[in-house]
């Protein structure tokens, strides 16, 4: 950690990792224990028995799990994250199932999860690796947890494992706050609850702040009738803190040599008579194998709400993960376009994936940071898919160095994220890592995990899935009844043509208004990207990395596919450039005068490559296109006013690439009922009908 992180450790939204401390348990292994808490993170006896016993068996997660409908949705929140091991246990118990009952192939878990001192990534692989040599059936799902483990930075991180259709939330911070952040906006339906309870924290004469009445307020507000929770401790705390939020509570055999543990169930308190007397059935001791019928079973909670067709108009980069993110929920998804895909302003033949840094104190609300991280993850897991489909690889790692040009945030600021995310080097390494000889790095930021996105292998990719069907189609005109949504519009015949769905999702960028009016007006802002082919020489003197400034450029290489959508040569380098920003121009047309443009941003912030970046532009390619934003630069995301059926993700300016990912899963978990990776707060900033866009441009 740097001397920035020992300095804040104790200021709000800066995340202290845990102290890890070793000690052998009763079978003479090797068991980590909390520096901060001196408390065990699970059993002496057998750690994964215990949260077998606790967690999944007296939470009758075997039986309710294998009772789940198609398509439906399971959510387990978790206090304490600790080592993952609940987690773990938890994901081959639901693999397991899903081998066995056909219907789980659609059904899904969502896994939340809060820690205030996350353990560091080198422990974590440590203490995993030795659960792998201690139970080696958790080996195959401890890889893929340590891959997508997220910097130890505040907020949510979604990790996504979608061939187990398991997602888990990693909320870093305070427990409380985190469940705070959690929107349950009632007015939209289904909402999200909480099927089960995790309570993991430490012990409370150890850590009180896991037992607090403001926990057990967040875990009223979150749960309905039928969730239970389990817990290994039997303390008067939470045992009153159970009772006084509306869970009926039982004590049953503890683990190992514990007399007792707790499950509780929480009551159905509008049919209680007054006196609160009314006896709940418990769940029984969890089996391996479902019931025939449980009344008790989340198949109750039906599913007949949930949509099986959604039409997703506009396919540019919104678009097209709005589409992934339904199918891989299980909806059909009917994608339109009045061109075709990455016809509009998402087509340029690269895409630079990297964060726009903010102080580490507002990181947890800041959405550029969170959708970078998860985008990140999420490009990186469609690589592999990309590979078995043989496309190009749709991230290509390559780093990036921020000159600081145009930048909200200082060297000093930087020293508080972690290394591996953030990190400015000395002026020979910044020189030696870019390849720039002459210029004053001195201030830079570099960015290990940054790199190129390629549009078109992201496209092939996601057009890929099955449940997605691209038809070309410009749509005239959009019917909400109440029970379905109809569009109308001519195809690339001229014949008109209706299509109906469930739910219709407006990404049209700044044709979305046109398309439904009580969408905002955004301001249209023309940005043209350029490109040339480098000679010999001048290849080994161009940067070797991508590079920031109060533009971008970066190095590619045509891979097969990109000459469909962009006048490039497969297997010839380029340097891209960009890019301009003229408001309130939605002309396409390629000018050289913006050819000049980027190459005038590039030698004023380099200027040892005014010698190098040739000056007779006639032979450069250029893409135009036109980014929609908002007076508040923040996307529109959310169900338009007096709809039930109509979404809208819109407005990405230049940022799509890294924020329409995340910014789909919010917007699919809140057409499907699920919880957000995104707080309270900031839907509420992304929402169509938030107070700053109630005013016209003028």
């Amino acid at each position: 950690m740097s001397n920035a992180q020992l300095n804040n450790a104790e200021q709000p939204n800066v995340i202290s990792p845990a102290k890890i401390h070793w000690q052998m348990d009763d079978t003479g292994n090797k068991v980590p224990v909390s520096g901060e808490f001196g408390d065990v993170y699970f059993s002496n006896a057998d750690g994964l028995a215990e949260s077998r016993h606790v967690f999944l068996a007296h939470n009758q997660l075997p039986e309710r799990l294998a009772n789940l409908a198609e398509k439906q949705c399971f959510t387990i929140a978790e206090l304490g994250f600790g080592t993952g091991l609940n987690l773990l246990a938890t994901w081959q118990l639901w693999r397991q199932l899903r081998d066995i009952y056909p219907q789980l192939a659609t059904a899904r878990l969502h896994f939340i999860t809060t820690e205030k001192h996350p353990i560091p990534l080198v422990d974590l692989t440590q203490i995993l690796a030795l659960w792998g040599q201690r139970a080696p059936e958790l080996a195959e799902f401890i890889k893929p947890l340590l891959t997508a483990y997220p910097p130890l930075i505040a907020g949510c991180h979604r990790l996504n494992f979608f061939e187990d259709n398991l997602t888990v939330d990693i909320w870093l911070g305070d427990a409380a706050e985190s469940l705070t952040k959690l929107a349950l906006d009632t007015s939209i339906k289904p909402a999200p609850y909480v099927n089960a309870w995790f309570l993991d924290g430490f012990a409370p004469s150890c850590n009180s702040t896991l037992w607090t009445d403001s926990i057990f307020a967040q875990m009223q507000r979150l749960s309905r009738p039928t969730t239970t929770a389990a817990t290994y401790s039997c303390a008067g705390i939470v045992k009153r803190g159970l009772q006084d939020c509306g869970f009926q509570i039982k004590k049953v055999k503890g683990f190992g040599r514990k007399n007792q543990m707790l499950t509780a169930i929480m009551l159905d308190t509008i049919n209680l008579n007054a006196n609160n007397s009314k006896d709940i059935t418990f769940y029984n001791h969890a089996s391996t194998a479902a019931p025939a019928t449980d009344n008790n079973s989340e198949s109750v909670k039906l599913n007949d709400n949930l949509p099986a067709h959604t039409i997703v108009i506009g396919a540019g980069v919104s678009g097209l993960l709005m589409a992934w993110s339904l199918v891989t929920r299980g909806i059909q998804v009917t994608l339109l376009d009045k061109s075709a895909p990455l016809a509009g302003a998402s087509g340029n033949p690269r895409a630079l994936l990297a964060p726009k840094m903010t102080p580490i104190h507002h990181v947890d609300e800041h959405l550029h940071t969170i959708g970078y991280l998860y985008s990140s993850r999420l490009y990186r897991l469609l690589n592999a898919k990309a590979e078995q489909e043989s496309i190009a690889p749709i991230l290509e790692p390559t780093g990036a160095l921020d000159l600081l040009i145009k930048a909200n945030i200082g060297t000093e600021q930087i020293a508080d994220y972690p290394d591996y995310m953030a990190i400015t080097l000395s002026c020979e390494q910044a020189q030696n890592a870019s390849g720039l000889n002459v210029q004053d790095l001195s201030e830079n930021l570099y960015l290990p995990q940054s790199g190129l996105v390629n549009p078109q292998a992201l496209k092939n990719t996601i057009l890929t899935h099955p449940l997605i069907d691209f038809q070309q189609l410009e749509v005239k005109s959009i019917s909400e009844t109440e029970e379905s949504v109809c569009i109308e519009g001519d195809n690339q015949d001229k014949q008109t043509i209706s299509i109906s769905a469930d739910n219709v999702v407006i990404c049209a960028a700044f044709e979305s208004h046109e398309l439904d009016k009580r969408i905002f007006d955004c301001r249209k802002i023309r940005g043209q990207l350029s490109w040339f082919t480098p000679t010999v020489a001048q290849l080994t003197s161009l940067p070797k990395i991508p590079l920031k400034y109060s533009g971008y450029c970066a190095l590619f290489t045509v891979q097969t596919g990109d000459e469909t959508l962009n006048n490039v040569m497969v297997g010839a380098p380029y340097l891209l450039l960009g890019a301009s920003f003229i408001r309130n121009d939605t002309a396409t047309d390629i000018r050289q005068e913006e050819h000049q443009i980027s190459r005038d941003k590039l030698v004023t912030a380099i200027p040892e490559m005014d010698s190098i970046i040739p000056t007779d532009l006639s032979l450069w390619q250029g893409r135009a296109g036109i980014r929609t934003q908002t007076p508040d630069y923040h996307p529109i995301v959310g169900q338009l006013d007096q709809s039930k059926r109509m979404w809208v993700m819109s407005a990405m300016g230049a940022k799509g690439y890294a924020i329409a990912p995340i910014c789909a899963e919010a917007l699919t978990d809140m057409m499907l009922g699920s919880f957000a990776a995104l707080s309270m707060a900031m839907l509420a900033r992304l929402s169509p009908n938030r107070t700053r866009l109630q005013t016209p441009l003028t």
